[in-house]
């Protein structure tokens, strides 16, 4: 795949996951949406993860960090 294809898709399922978190307060999709879009690297997509620049990193780690929290809330929320 082509990167600018990429972005587009990893953009997609990130403002997808924040629609259904926010608006539809559906978190457990939600965390599905945006874990999809983790698989869509919006940055060069054959450079190796110590290559990248710290910018990179850190923007690909808050992405995975806030899944995690998402998907903390819908466990939780659903604990009843």
């Amino acid at each position: 795949m082509k990167t600018p294809f990429n972005k587009f898709l990893y953009f997609g399922f990130l403002l997808l996951g924040l629609y259904q978190a926010f608006f539809l307060n559906d978190f457990m999709q939600a965390a599905a949406s945006m874990g999809i879009g983790m698989a869509f690297d919006p940055f060069n997509p054959e450079q190796k993860w110590n290559e990248r620049p710290i910018w990179q990193k850190i923007v690909l780690i808050l992405h995975l960090s806030l899944v995690v929290v998402i998907l903390g809330f819908g466990l939780g929320l659903n604990d009843k």
